[in-house]
Order: C-alpha cells, then structure tokens, then sequence
C-alpha cells in the first residue's frame, strides 16, 4: 500500500502535527475546499515505509543524472556567473556547490546547483510534466538534507511525495499552461519541490500550507528565455524559492490556504481554472507517479522534443550514408505541440541550438552524433550547418497532442525520399537507458566538466541510498580539485 492516511502513524503524533492548524483564523469551509491542505494530509501520511525497491532505483537514478550533468555544466558560462555571484556568503546551514570546493548556504547552493544542472538541458525529464522533475526536486532536497544529515530513505521518500505532488498537478493543467509560454519545469517545479522539502523537514499540517501558499509566491518562469541562461536561472531558482519557503514557514511566516486553487490563487492566474480535485484526490494511490509516470533520462543534451528525430535521422544515416551536400530538403512532422519548446530555427550560439530542430537534423547528420560537444558556438555556426537550416522543414500535425510521434522525410538530391516514423525513443519510458549507460553518460559529464575522476564509487553509493546518509552520497562525488 503506497499511502497511508495521518492517523496511520499514531493519534499523538498526527495531533503533535496538525495542533497549529486548529488555531487558524481561516474557517473550515476554506480548510475543506484547499488543495493546499489537501497536500499537506497527503504528506504527513507518506513515508519511507512506504517505499519498494523500484522507488528507491529510481531515486538513485535521478541523483547520479542530475549531480553528473551538474558536473558537466560547471564550465558554462551560467554556472561561473552564478558561482561568482553567490561567493563569499555565508550561513549558519551550508552545503556544497556540487563540482566545487564552494559551501555556500542552502537557498544559495540549491540556486547553483539547479543551474549547472539544468544550463546543458541534459538533465531527466518526464513527459506529463513538459518539463524536468530532478532538476526542480534534488538541488533543494540535497541542500537541506546534507544540512540536516538525513538518510537516503527520507531523501527517496521526500522525493517520490514531491514527485507525486508535481505531476497531479502537471496533469491537471500543464497543455495550455505550458502552451501559453510558462516554463513547466520552474512554474509547477516550484509547487513539487516546496512540497518534498516539507515532508523531508516533518513540518506540520498548516506549515505545509503556508510553505506552498509561499511557492506560489515565488512561481514563474516564461518559455521566452529558451536559449539563453535565463532557462537555467529559472531552475536553479526552483529550488531556492523551495528552500525559503519551508524555511520560512517553518519559522511561522504564513500565507493563505488557497493560494494554490482559491479566486485568486495560482489556478486561475497560471492556468484556466481547471479543477484539480480529481487529481490531487488520487495522490498516493496505486504505484504512484514515479512509477506510472516515470522518469526520462536524456540520451542527446538538447531539447527533448528533438530526439525522436535525432534517433529517426541517425539510424537513416547510418543505413543510407548520408551526407548533407546529398540531401535537398527535409521534412519534420511531429504531433501537435510537440514542437512548442523549438523557439530558434536559425540559431547561432550554443544554448538557442539546444532549442532548434533544425541544428537538431544538421548536426546528426554532419557529425553522425549529437553530444555535448555539439553545443559550443563554434559547432552552431560552421558554414555548412548555417547554410542547411534553409534545407530543414518543420511543422506540427493538427491531431492530438498525445502519443507522441515523429516522422522524418529525407528527399536526397539524386530522387530518393527517405522515411522514418519514430514513436518510442532512446531513453524514454519503453527504452531507458542501462545502468551500464547511465554510467557511461556520467563520465562523459565529469569530463566535459573537466573532471577526469571516475564517477563508478559514486554511482555505486548512490544506489546503496537505501542503508546509508545523503552525506554519504555527497561524500563520494569525486573531488572538486579533479
């Protein structure tokens, strides 16, 4: 059974919890109606004895990715910008810039962290979010459980909660959210993250309201920053705005308890209204979202609404031998929406190309590869690549938004149409990468970021999380002098 209702844990201890909501001035009509305290009693009610094997893998998985992407994203611009921007301050409660020699306080380290770790748009995604769960969850859940020497089990436990939070949520408004030019992963991230981070701390039942009511007053993030390091402020920001919401609230800073699905709270503001009752009233039930939904680790550091491309084109290159000099055009089509993140068809650096179906098509079949040292602004602006982008045709299809599906038509100079209809894809649900390639694209990450070290003791303690601390996994990240 994957949720337990509070009063499953023991009458004292869910009245030592819920005592402060008692005493609030907001009436129980309000309490009734608020998905915010609908949360909250779904997260005093989940813990780690909730947990199977599967959950805990999957936890595992997403560290490794986010951490080792992280480390891969060191040297970016972003990330040195951002480093250099937080150095030099201190707090009572610190934890480590992962990568550096940098402690750096925890709103402060979860803002680093996001942002290394989401800059190369490498990091895990799943698809009912339209967005980057690990990214929103981890650089918070780390933070605070370094500083406050937490076990992996509670670390997993807080994780799947928000996780599951997240994506109800996601579903229930994310298409139109999504479309009108919000970026997911900071704007739904935010609320997902505040809500892990409360039960990683034990914060009660009105603390848990107010910790997501000030969530709400820190969401955002807007699609016009793809391509620039805006998109990976915005995550980095996710994180930090979670940590000073539980903080905070913790302290007794409230907010109102219909922030999130009230008049004039994040429901009609960020999305049409859409009621979220009929999803938040499942949260914890059957195998849960990290199961069901699942986690989708990259195998192509660019945007994923390419990579069903990227895989249909490498596979027509390598059966055909393509070059591009032999090909006149070629036509993308892709459900409807699913080329919504696509924003720079004629890129010129290399974060616009991490957002451009057309250098997603050049570079695959020119290099025969798309890899992380695909994306420097070199690579984006070789003369051939530039004068193919005319050559490269995308567009959507006026059918429904899901399954997801590409097809890819490569009309070659000598009369031949090649075609190749791509549903699943490498790294997504029905094909994950292998443990084996997990750790694989982790050492490619440590040494894009400039660490020759091998990643294998930290692969394999993050996958004892089960029995050991989360200082433990921190601990065997290979050295910031690497």
């Amino acid at each position: 059974m994957a949720y337990r209702s509070p009063n499953s844990r023991g009458a004292g201890f869910y009245e030592e919890r819920s005592r402060p909501f008692m005493s609030t001035c907001h009436s129980d009509e309000q309490a009734m109606r608020s998905i915010s305290y609908r949360i909250a009693d779904f997260l005093l009610g989940f813990d780690e004895r909730a947990l199977a094997a599967a959950h805990f893998n999957q936890t595992a998985r997403a560290v490794i990715d986010t951490v080792s992407v992280a480390y891969a994203g060191r040297r970016e611009p972003a990330a040195i910008t951002m480093l250099d921007y937080l150095g030099g301050r201190r707090a009572v409660h610190e934890t480590v810039a992962w990568g550096t020699r940098e402690r750096l306080p925890l709103e402060e380290a979860a803002l680093y962290n996001g942002t290394a770790g989401h800059v190369l748009d490498f990091d895990d995604v799943t698809s009912p979010m339209r967005g980057h769960p690990s990214i929103a969850l981890l650089p918070a859940l780390l933070a605070l459980s370094d500083a406050y020497d937490k076990t992996g089990a509670q670390l997993t436990a807080a994780f799947v909660a928000g996780f599951e939070v997240m994506i109800k949520l996601a579903k229930s408004m994310v298409g139109d959210h999504y479309a009108k030019g919000w970026h997911s992963t900071a704007s739904v991230g935010t609320l997902g993250a505040t809500a892990a981070c409360a039960h990683l701390l034990n914060l009660d039942r009105k603390q848990i309201a107010n910790a997501l009511g000030l969530a709400v007053a820190q969401s955002g993030g807007t699609r016009a920053n793809f391509g620039t390091m805006a998109k990976s402020f915005q995550a980095g920001n996710c994180g930090a705005a979670a940590v000073r919401s539980v903080l905070l609230a913790q302290k007794g800073f409230d907010s109102s308890p219909m922030a999130v699905n009230g008049s004039y709270g994040y429901m009609s503001l960020y999305a049409n209204g859409e009621d979220l009752h009929a999803q938040m009233d499942t949260l914890g039930s059957g195998s849960l979202e990290i199961i069901d939904s699942g986690l989708e680790i990259k195998k192509y550091p660019l945007c994923y609404a390419t990579h069903r491309t990227i895989d249909g084109v490498l596979d027509l290159k390598s059966e055909h031998g393509l070059a591009l000099e032999q090909i006149d055009h070629v036509d993308v089509t892709c459900n409807h929406r699913a080329m919504v993140p696509l924003i720079h068809p004629r890129p010129q650096t290399g974060l616009e190309a991490k957002f451009s179906m057309h250098y997603a098509v050049a570079a695959a079949i020119h290099d025969g590869y798309v890899k992380l040292v695909s994306f420097t602004d070199e690579a984006v602006r070789r003369p051939s690549i530039q004068q193919f982008f005319e050559k490269v045709h995308a567009r959507e299809d006026n059918g429904a938004a899901s399954p997801r599906w590409n097809r890819i038509m490569i009309s070659t100079k000598s009369g031949q149409t090649l075609e190749k209809m791509v549903t699943q894809l490498r790294g997504g649900p029905d094909s994950p990468l292998t443990e084996s390639e997990l750790l694989e694209k982790a050492a490619d990450c440590f040494v894009h970021g400039g660490c020759q070290a091998s990643p294998e003791t930290f692969f394999d303690t993050a996958f004892a999380m089960q029995r050991i601390r989360v200082r433990d996994i921190l601990s065997a990240c290979p050295a910031a002098s690497c």
